[in-house]
């Protein structure tokens, strides 16, 4: 680590938050600054190729910055009065449960913009593409910055925009139904989250997070605590999704283009479960407590229902779509992270930060080779790509089935990669909940959400088998293996991957100390 001054890291991270919309207003000029390429299309790609690594580059530093013997200590904290009225404030900060997702943010969607520049989704102009992409990465940052409840609606609500048209414009088959049910479904649902976050500013005379989260809860009754986590679960649990208000997703993901599934699975789904942690669990936790098995019921019917339906999809004849699939997983893994949560101990919840994580680089990556599969066959139909054009993919293009292989096998939770550690550890905590919550309950839905790591290694094997490895004809055509772009866009996520599993403790060590003083009562 390295020794950085305070404001520099407080310039840092606000040049992380604020610098892609600084970016994205510059892509919507008639040529981008300082930047040429052999056309301006080209050269508004170059430029968000630049935005985003240039805030990558800042977030890795804040993180080399960031004090790794007080990771429970926010840092990096800016603290300006914005509208004085209602007391809401521009406060900034990151702890050791923001910084991995900062990072996984800004590391995503530079990898999305190095795609793109190489592999542009067909739509309208790659300046309005960029500007959205760039838009979308402000707003999911901001969310897991900034410190005021009103600041977290309205970074919580600045992705939507930029994600349905990244949908309705620049997606496949069906996008125009998909984007607006992903929005319908938002919108709704962070309605009915802003009742909730202005029930708790109000009754408690503050919208400051970190203040709401020392207090613990104190300064609100049961029954306000209790409303407003259900008001805000809703919303969050919407974005998160959690089964049965999870229909949105699976046509979202079938119709995105590539870069718009990555971003959807690797950072948008991680700002419901966030919010849980970061709001719910410190400021509300007797009316947390109250619904905590309730969660946890979801949690474990959504691992259940989504391999359920991976399995459905994955059967032969079963006209199933490979991208629809990995969607109907994110419903699966997203339920271990939920279980882990509603534990409400700090085994549980660090398990659920870590299998965000993990879930950000495994499904990132995935959808990042059903896009390449895509492009080479022309399908994601798990019947045309095992019978057809796909079959054997180990024979035809190895590098790209070798990944694939590795991606699922990721996914199913292979100890030694990041996919095990999370869902482990929220089944640990599972296993003996926090004080108050019924233990036989929650040793049931250990047990539930444990067969349901069987089915899923049942339903990724099974498309494993189907896609790379039949039988190769003499005379079968072969496909073109991993590109150079393509490499260089799947190299960091495969290598996060191997790193997270043999060494937790690199997150782990970070978010600990974080949930350790969260539940306790807060935030310093």
């Amino acid at each position: 680590m390295i020794d950085i001054n305070e404001s520099v890291m407080q310039f840092l991270l606000a040049f992380v938050v604020a610098g892609p919309l600084l970016g994205a207003a510059a892509a919507l000029l008639p040529a981008p600054p300082g930047l040429k390429g052999k056309s301006p299309e080209q050269a508004v790609l170059r430029h968000g190729v630049t935005v985003t690594g240039a805030v990558l580059i800042a977030a890795i530093v804040l993180a080399l910055g960031f004090d790794h013997d007080q990771p429970s200590k926010m840092q990096a904290g800016t603290d300006i009065s914005w509208i004085p009225a209602l007391d809401v404030r521009i406060h900034l900060g990151i702890d050791g449960i923001s910084l991995p997702l900062l990072v996984l943010t800004a590391l995503l969607t530079f990898l999305c913009a190095l795609y793109s520049y190489f592999k542009m989704p067909a739509g309208p102009t790659p300046k309005a593409f960029v500007a959205l992409l760039l838009v979308l990465e402000s707003g999911t940052l901001a969310t897991f910055a900034v410190l005021d409840l009103v600041l977290f609606f309205l970074a919580f609500e600045m992705v939507l925009i930029p994600m349905y048209f990244l949908i309705a414009r620049w997606g496949g088959e069906g996008r125009s139904q998909a984007a607006w049910r992903f929005i319908l479904y938002t919108l709704l649902g962070s309605v009915v989250m802003l009742l909730g976050l202005l029930l708790i500013g109000i009754k408690a005379g503050t919208f400051d997070m970190v203040a709401l989260a020392t207090d613990n809860g104190r300064s609100l009754t049961t029954s306000v605590q209790v409303i407003a986590v259900l008001s805000i679960g809703i919303g969050l649990a919407v974005k998160t999704p959690m089964w049965p208000l999870h229909s949105w997703l699976p046509d979202a993901h079938t119709a995105a283009p590539t870069v718009g599934s990555v971003l959807l699975a690797g950072v948008l789904l991680k700002m419901g479960t966030y919010g849980f942690v970061r709001i719910l669990l410190p400021i509300a936790p007797d009316g947390f407590r109250t619904f905590a098995p309730y969660l946890a019921a979801l949690a474990v019917v959504g691992i259940i229902y989504g391999s359920l339906a991976c399995l459905a999809l994955a059967k032969q004849g079963a006209k199933g779509d490979l991208k629809r699939l990995i969607a109907y997983s994110s419903v699966g893994h997203m339920g271990f992270v939920l279980l882990g949560i509603a534990t409400m101990t700090p085994t549980g919840v660090n398990g659920a930060l870590f299998a965000n994580i993990a879930h950000g680089l495994i499904t990132g990556l995935l959808f990042f080779l059903v896009g390449a599969l895509k492009d080479r066959t022309g399908t994601t139909d798990l019947d045309t790509l095992a019978e057809e054009t796909g079959a054997a993919l180990y024979g035809k293009a190895p590098r790209l089935g070798g990944l694939l292989a590795f991606a699922a096998v990721a996914s199913l939770g292979l100890p030694g990669l990041a996919g095990f550690w999370g869902e482990m550890l929220a089944l640990f905590g599972a296993f003996q909940p926090a004080e108050g919550l019924s233990r036989p309950a929650f040793l049931t839905f250990m047990a539930i959400g444990a067969f349901g790591t069987l089915l899923t290694a049942a339903y990724l094997l099974i498309v494993v088998r189907r896609v790379c490895m039949g039988a190769l004809p003499q005379d079968a055509p072969k496909l073109t293996d991993v590109r150079s772009y393509e490499f260089a866009a799947w190299t960091p996520l495969v290598a996060l991957t191997v790193v997270a599993g043999l060494w937790p403790k690199a997150l782990l060590g970070l978010s600990d100390p974080a949930v350790q003083q969260l539940l306790a009562g807060g935030t310093r």
